[in-house]
């Protein structure tokens, strides 16, 4: 079954000790392009998300968001600048003595002064981090390929739709096409008639040149190409794998068969089949921008 380039999963979990939350996002792109949003600390999760997600996903453009809050106590040291402290407790000395203050320089007096702190978290262990998001990536997937596959059922029977508009038309142009052949034998055979009036006209002639005319304007080789193409496209449209690029390609073909046989008809039914026949083309071909 085919999927959309467009989907969107989240998923919320506490993990190990951690708040997580994933959004995936996916909007149309010719390739793979990844980008990713990770809370401050954690951009090592940034490679680690982009390859297990182009094993996954083979086009589109794909934006992940992931947020992660520690919510059990974690390991961590106080330090003292000791020298940014001294500086301070020698400044409040020299106030003190220079304007013959109280002293009262305390503990609680200087560590007002925040600077002279600084807390340092033990190292995140990276393994057990990624384990965690990745199990909450996973449920988030599981959301974002259920939109993908909807959506890629609906444009599925879309182009399946029109593709059998598309089959009613060779049919109709197969059927029509020996005719114009024998309309314009008929015709030709009646000017002759007209300009000769009382001259025989050789019957072999008349042959001859609808043969002619007949060779110009036989398209049952695109016809046959057309339907040719269309069984591929319904092979594709079932396949599980990546068809978006094959799809594309095979649209242009088949745009290609159409104005072929818009350029050989000499016939106006034919003629407006053909513009009929692109249209839908065009509509399959809008589809298919938008399949993995």
């Amino acid at each position: 079954m085919i999927k959309s380039m467009t989907g969107y999963g989240r998923a919320e979990e506490t993990v190990d000790g951690r708040d997580i939350v994933v959004e995936i996002k996916s909007v149309n792109h010719r390739y793979f392009e990844f980008s990713s949003r990770t809370s401050r600390g954690y951009n090592f999760l940034d490679e680690k998300l982009k390859s297990y997600l182009q094993g996954k996903i083979a086009r589109g453009k794909v934006d992940v968001f992931v947020t992660i809050q520690t919510v059990e106590d974690v390991a961590s040291e106080v330090h003292v600048n000791h020298s940014l402290a001294a500086g301070y407790v020698n400044a409040l000395r020299e106030l003190q003595e220079h304007y013959d203050l109280t002293d009262d320089i305390s503990v609680s007096a200087v560590a007002r002064y925040t600077d002279i702190f600084s807390v340092h978290k033990a190292a995140e262990d990276e393994d057990a981090a990624w384990e965690a998001v990745r199990q909450v990536l996973d449920e988030a997937l599981e959301h974002f390929f259920a939109m993908r596959e909807a959506e890629g059922a609906r444009m599925k029977a879309d182009m399946e739709e029109r593709a059998q508009v598309i089959l009613s038309l060779v049919e109709k142009i197969d059927a029509r096409s020996p005719e114009t052949v024998k309309e314009y034998q008929e015709k030709l055979q009646q000017r002759l008639h007209e300009m000769l009036q009382e001259v025989k006209v050789e019957e072999q002639r008349l042959v001859t040149e609808a043969a002619i005319f007949a060779d110009k304007v036989a398209v049952a080789e695109e016809t046959v190409r057309l339907r040719s193409h269309f069984d591929q496209m319904q092979t594709m449209l079932s396949s599980d794998q990546a068809v978006g690029r094959k799809l594309d390609f095979l649209v242009q073909e088949m745009n290609r068969e159409a104005n072929t046989i818009g350029s050989k008809a000499q016939d106006a039914d034919i003629a407006h089949m053909v513009v009929d026949m692109k249209a839908e083309i065009e509509k399959i071909r809008e589809q298919v921008q938008n399949v993995e």
